[in-house]
């Protein structure tokens, strides 16, 4: 059986549903409107039921733990989607938030609210920090742990001052969608600056 192909994005409130629903559609893609929620709401089962009765790919799928400390309902159905046997994970865009709990994961690219790649971590607002090859966020500390070829780092999806406002077409996130795209037709690759990861 064929597998679909998923990206998974660590956010679930309004503005990142608005902005992955309309990116999804810019790119022929779906996005999972019934995994939106601040927090998640369905689990993995509930969600892999409904990626495989979704016509296109890329699936994009939102899981959001709202600020739980530890692993929450979110990544519960996050590690249990990504290690399905029917699915194929193309990506993940890890958001980063205020946390700075022991809530954090490695990336291999971040992208700041300029658009510009940077190997540093973002913060929310997407401002670039000094930390090399991660971020602080809700719903990411399973991330490395999971068959993930790339995982890419933005500030908070649709906000960021403005700058990825779903009016002006979302460009922060769209330019992660696009590497997690460019890296999957290049077969994976991870990012070089980071061979370590």
């Amino acid at each position: 059986m064929k597998k679909r192909r998923v990206i998974i994005v660590t956010d679930g409130d309004d503005f990142a549903w608005r902005t992955i629903q309309h990116i999804a559609k810019e790119i022929g893609g779906r996005c999972i409107s019934r995994s939106r929620g601040n927090p998640s709401k369905l689990t993995g089962e509930q969600l892999v039921e409904l990626i495989l009765q979704t016509p296109y790919d890329p699936v994009f799928v939102m899981f959001d733990d709202c600020g739980a400390v530890g692993e929450g309902a979110g990544e519960q159905a996050l590690k249990y989607v990504a290690t399905h046997k029917q699915i194929e994970v193309m990506g993940a865009i890890a958001v980063a938030s205020n946390t700075h709990q022991n809530e954090w994961t490695k990336v291999h690219v971040s992208i700041d609210r300029n658009g510009k790649l940077t190997e540093r971590g973002v913060d929310k607002e997407g401002i670039q920090e000094m930390e090399l090859g991660r971020i602080n966020g809700d719903t990411v500390y399973c991330l490395e742990q999971l068959p993930i070829p790339i995982i890419v780092g933005i500030g908070d999806i649709g906000k960021m001052g403005y700058r990825d406002h779903v009016k002006y077409g979302s460009p922060i996130t769209k330019k992660a969608v696009e590497v997690i795209l460019e890296r999957s037709e290049n077969g994976g690759n991870r990012h070089k600056q980071h061979p370590d990861f």
